[in-house]
C-alpha cells in the first residue's frame, strides 16, 4: 500500500480535532458537544497498560470492519499512543488506530458509509456527524462516538483517491497507566 507522506499524520490529526470529547461523556457525566469551542477534554475510560487498550481499539476498529457490509479489504496497520492533553504524560495516554478499508468496487463507498451511518447507532455509537470536509474533494466524513467504550470514530470517503477507500481512525478515550507501570508509546 502507498501512502503520501504526512497523510496518516493529517488523520490522526483530523481525529484528535474532531474526536476529542466530541460528545463522549467522562466518569463524571459532564460532556463537550460536538463543536463546541468548550474543553476538549477527552473522558476517562479506565486503567490499562498501553498494549491492553490498543488491542481493545483495534479490536472496535474489526467491529467497525464487520459493520462496513460490504466485500472489499482492510489495511494492515497498527494502533499507536499518544499524550492526554492536560494530564501527566507519564500517567495518562489515548490510543488511535488508523486504517483503511478498500471496497470491491469503487461504487460501493457510498452504500458502506451509508450501511455504518444506520448500523453504529444500533451497536452503541451515536452519529455526531455526517457532511463534507472543507476539502477541494468535498470528502463525506461521519464522525461517531461510542459514550460506553468512551471511543470516537472519524470515518473519511475518499472517492477521488487512487483507489477510492475509507479512511478511518478509532482513539479512545484516555486512560491511566497501572500503579507501578510505565507507558509504552509505539
Amino acid at each position: 500500500m502507498k501512502i503520501k507522506p504526512g497523510a496518516p499524520a493529517l488523520l490522526v490529526s483530523l481525529a484528535l480535532i474532531t474526536l476529542t470529547g466530541c460528545g463522549m461523556n467522562d466518569s463524571s457525566g459532564s460532556s463537550t458537544p460536538s463543536g463546541s469551542a468548550g474543553s476538549a477534554e477527552a473522558p476517562l475510560v479506565g486503567t490499562s497498560t498501553s498494549r491492553d487498550a490498543a488491542d481493545a481499539v483495534e479490536k472496535a476498529s474489526s467491529e467497525l470492519y464487520d459493520l462496513i457490509g460490504v466485500k472489499g479489504k482492510g489495511s494492515e496497520s497498527r494502533s499507536g499512543v499518544m499524550e492526554c492533553e492536560g494530564k501527566d504524560p507519564a500517567t495518562y495516554f489515548k490510543v488511535f488506530h488508523p486504517w483503511s478499508f478498500y471496497p470491491a468496487s469503487a461504487d460501493q463507498l457510498d452504500e458502506a458509509m451509508e450501511r455504518l451511518k444506520s448500523e453504529l447507532p444500533k451497536h452503541g455509537w451515536k452519529v455526531v456527524g455526517y457532511e463534507p470536509d472543507t476539502s477541494q474533494a468535498k470528502n463525506l466524513v461521519l464522525t461517531a462516538d461510542n459514550t460506553e467504550k468512551k471511543y470516537g470514530v472519524s470515518v473519511v470517503q475518499m472517492k477521488k483517491n487512487d483507489p477510492p477507500k475509507l479512511s478511518l481512525t478509532v482513539v479512545s478515550g484516555c486512560y491511566r497507566v497501572p500503579e507501578g507501570k510505565e507507558v509504552d508509546r509505539f
